[in-house]
């Protein structure tokens, strides 16, 4: 690596990262619960996933356009209902995460293994349900929430929405699966069955699309047949008993009533933040349909170029739940702190200087769109705004919520999310977007407003050490 001479001293860009991502209090290294290996192992591989993710959706969307315009507007109405009910499986995902991970960091691998196994339980419980109400009332819900589309979209939609409910039970455990392993730092092996989820999905929206011509339902089987691949390899690699903690289809088919309780402490409070967040973009997006064709196509264009952006934060604030998950359960307060400013300083450096780079690149990158002058000049603005607000507040914002949370500080985070939702996202856009006609520059800058109100909260609650009174394990 080539290395710069500064103050009379040769350093390397990989010392001057360290400095920079090194927090100044300190831990001795032989007390350390995560190495630099370690967090490097799993954050790296979450963000992998993260981009693998959002790529494979690139590539659906132009495989599904060719199926006609029925069926990418009936897939793309069901996927927003659909993100629903995902939020909850995620949602009891991350409360089964911060269960695990601070009964590992507890070194009480008995509980450890039940509370993996209930994981399981709750997610399938759930899920099945879901399934259930989605298959049983599939034309009412449709038409409650589409009645006003075209009836050739209308068909797609109900098609798509019945092959896919049959799906949840399969994504859940698959969720549930995946935070178990991110709970023991094994985030690799999330990242290689991802892949494979993935690959198995666009070979077959490839083969229902142009071999079989199925339309709507070759892309819906395709989904299910790679989550049902995915999850199945899941639970074949959680029931290993060589690993740290692992389930058993004794304790999947048991309820403990302490352990289901304690994931739900967690898991309710974040689906309802979710829930309520994903309600918000629904309301938002009926509002910048009000502001015309170029802004309702720069927005579009600019969230797929912003997750990008924002990756490197989505990976942290899904690692950061394992890391801080274990050292609340270890009760070492002192690495938690430490490793709550370190990944936040790496959050910072890394994410700026990607970000950065997007903002320089954005000449080039508008150019793989085709956009009308007009549209390229908001969507520019856009990701401008966007880049400039991840760089200075998301961190604060999104993995400090994360850490709080894996701290037990649930109903804290639940309730300034709520309040930043309202009053900042919905209220400020309204004002700034339709009061004082800026448009979906307006609404975009009430995204700002929202993750800063976070920030400012977040860091008080975090100075203020009250996360510490939280004991869920010992419960």
């Amino acid at each position: 690596m080539k290395a710069l001479k500064i103050d009379g001293d040769k350093m390397s860009i990989g010392s001057i990262v360290n400095r920079l991502i090194e927090p100044k209090v300190q831990i001795d290294e032989d007390r350390k619960l995560f190495s630099n290996l370690d967090l490097k192992r799993l954050i790296v591989p979450l963000i992998i996933e993260q981009m693998l993710t959002m790529m494979v959706g690139l590539v659906d969307t132009m495989m599904i356009s060719y199926a006609g315009e029925a069926a990418v507007s009936g897939v793309s109405l069901v996927d927003m209902i659909n993100g629903l009910f995902i939020f909850v499986f995620s949602a009891l995902a991350t409360g089964g995460a911060v269960i695990v991970s601070q009964y590992i960091g507890n070194k009480d691998k008995e509980k450890g293994c039940y509370s993996a196994s209930q994981l399981i339980t709750i997610t399938a419980i759930v899920s099945i349900l879901f399934m259930a109400i989605a298959l049983l009332f599939n034309g009412v819900i449709l038409d409650l929430m589409l009645g006003g589309v075209e009836a050739e979209v209308m068909n797609s939609a109900k098609t798509y929405f019945y092959i896919s409910a049959l799906s949840y039970p399969l994504l859940a455990v698959y969720s549930g699966g995946t935070a178990i392993f991110r709970s023991m730092k094994k985030a690799k092996v999330t990242m290689y069955v991802s892949i494979l989820m993935n690959v198995i999905n666009v070979v077959g929206n490839y083969l229902g699309i142009f071999v079989f011509n199925a339309g709507v339902t070759g892309i819906a089987i395709a989904s299910l047949v790679s989550r049902l691949v995915a999850t199945i390899i899941m639970i074949y690699l959680a029931l290993d008993k060589k690993n740290v903690v692992y389930v058993t289809f004794k304790q999947i088919l048991s309820v403990n009533i302490r352990l289901v309780k304690q994931i739900l402490y967690i898991a309710v409070p974040n689906g309802i933040e979710n829930g309520l967040f994903q309600l918000s973009k629904l309301i938002l997006v009926s509002m910048i349909a009000l502001f015309g064709t170029s802004h309702i196509v720069a927005n579009g264009v600019a969230n797929s170029i912003d997750y990008v952006g924002a990756i490197i934060g989505t990976g942290i604030n899904l690692g950061i739940v394992t890391v801080v998950g274990q050292c609340i359960g270890a009760k070492d307060y002192e690495q938690v702190d430490y490793y709550i400013k370190k990944l936040l300083r790496i959050a910072y450096v890394f994410t700026f200087v990607l970000d950065i780079a997007i903002i320089l690149a954005m000449p080039l990158i508008l150019q793989m769109f085709s956009l009308s002058v007009e549209t390229a000049r908001i969507t520019f603005i856009l990701v401008v705004i966007h880049n400039l607000f991840v760089i200075t507040i998301s961190p604060l914002s999104g993995p400090l919520s994360s850490a709080l949370r894996a701290a037990g500080d649930v109903k804290y985070t639940m309730y300034i999310s709520i309040f930043a939702t309202v009053i900042c996202r919905v209220v400020f856009s309204y004002l700034f977007g339709i009061v004082l006609n800026l448009g979906i520059v307006g609404v975009w800058i009430a995204m700002g407003f929202d993750w800063g109100i976070r920030a400012v909260l977040f860091v008080k609650r975090y100075k203020s050490e009250v996360w510490k009174e939280f004991d869920i394990i010992g419960k």
